[in-house]
């Protein structure tokens, strides 16, 4: 979700995710194992396990779960072989979807996605279908009681960061991939803590859905993000605040 408000609408997203805790403790472990296989189990040489570590500390995962994944994926303890895959289609509306998925059997993973799309109304399409509508991008949010808008945008400009928004809630910066630990390392020694620092496919277009349109896609993403293979779930829509208001009324 895009637009409007992305802290919002990436803050909304939270919410349902965070319902299903330990699915995501399982998905954060599988970042880390594939992290630690492909660089080694040291984060200040392996940018992708320090990143993923990062992430699971702040999600509050215990310390020692974050070492076994990482000695699973050093081959220290043993470790199912995950491959990475990008799903991508098309759900209700007509909204672009695109999925990153970890998965140690692709056949029956595809099986299950596709029928997960088909069910909440959706189809799961071909390779490259709607992902060049989605753009890789690190994103930091950031609470404005932690710092000027003034010198958040030189720390975080002067670091590589391509952008600096204001938002709702505070502030927004956006950088190249290739500049995310550059920008980390900045608001890092600049003492600037962050409510949420990732690498996420930003959509370049999107799509404006009412209330009863973003029920049913967001069914979709919450099916989605259930599946335990599933590691992320990006789509080019957007909803208002208030729309938000109202579906948070609901439950």
């Amino acid at each position: 979700m895009a637009g409007h408000s992305h802290w919002a609408n990436i803050a909304f997203k939270k919410g349902l995710v965070d319902k299903k805790r330990g699915k995501l403790f399982g998905k954060l472990a599988r970042y880390i194992i594939v992290a630690a296989r492909r660089g080694g189990g040291d984060p200040a040489a392996n940018l992708a396990l320090r990143y993923a570590i990062d992430r699971a500390r702040k999600a509050s995962m215990a310390n020692d779960t974050i070492d076994r994944a990482i000695k699973k994926g050093t081959g220290e303890l043993g470790a199912d072989n995950y491959d990475e895959v990008m799903y991508e289609g098309y759900g209700p509306h007509g909204v672009a979807v695109l999925c990153e998925i970890l998965t140690e059997n692709r056949n029956r993973t595809a099986g299950e996605v596709r029928k997960v799309f088909e069910i909440h109304g959706g189809n799961l399409g071909t390779t490259g279908c709607v992902g060049y509508l989605f753009e890789r991008k690190g994103v930091f949010l950031i609470s404005s009681k932690h710092c000027t808008e003034d010198r958040l945008f030189e720390i975080a400009l002067d670091a590589g960061a391509s952008d600096v928004k204001t938002t709702a809630d505070g502030f927004e910066v956006q950088c190249d991939p290739d500049a995310f630990q550059a920008v980390t390392a900045a608001l890092e020694v600049a003492g600037i803590p962050t409510e949420s620092a990732e690498l996420q496919r930003i959509a370049t277009n999107t799509v404006e859905l009412d209330a009863d349109a973003a029920r049913s896609v967001l069914k979709l993403m919450d099916a989605l993000e259930d599946h335990d293979d599933i590691q992320n779930v990006y789509s080019n829509f957007n909803i208002s605040e208030s729309v938000m208001a109202e579906l948070a009324a609901e439950g």
